[in-house]
């Protein structure tokens, strides 16, 4: 094996371990989307008396105010899972072209 396929081999390695850790990070922001939904799905179901958790603390706290930081955190975990999302792709297609390229050396 010459030094250009050992190269090729390295750089599939390292771009399957990105992809690796991209899609544990989008399974992550996915997960915490999840409950973020569950929580908003709760809070309709609740009286208007709600409370939140802010560090150690659980706090009274305005429904419509907890909603909206719900919304909130819901469209930022949204923009970072399509983001990873996209990162995936570009990631796997430089993983095929550098496969391919390694299968006709």
């Amino acid at each position: 094996m010459d030094k250009a396929q050992q190269e090729k081999i390295q750089e599939i390695q390292i771009l399957e371990q990105n992809l690796q850790a991209i899609s544990m990070q989008r399974q992550a922001f996915e997960f915490e989307l999840t409950e973020t939904d569950n929580a908003i799905k709760e809070l309709e179901r609740a009286d208007d008396e709600v409370y939140k958790i802010v560090g150690q603390i659980m706090l009274k706290a305005e429904k419509k105010s907890v909603r909206s930081e719900l919304e909130e955190k819901k469209n930022i975990f949204s923009l970072r899972i399509n983001s990873l999302e996209k990162q995936e792709e570009t990631i796997t297609k430089k993983l095929e072209e550098s496969k391919k390229k390694l299968d006709k050396n």
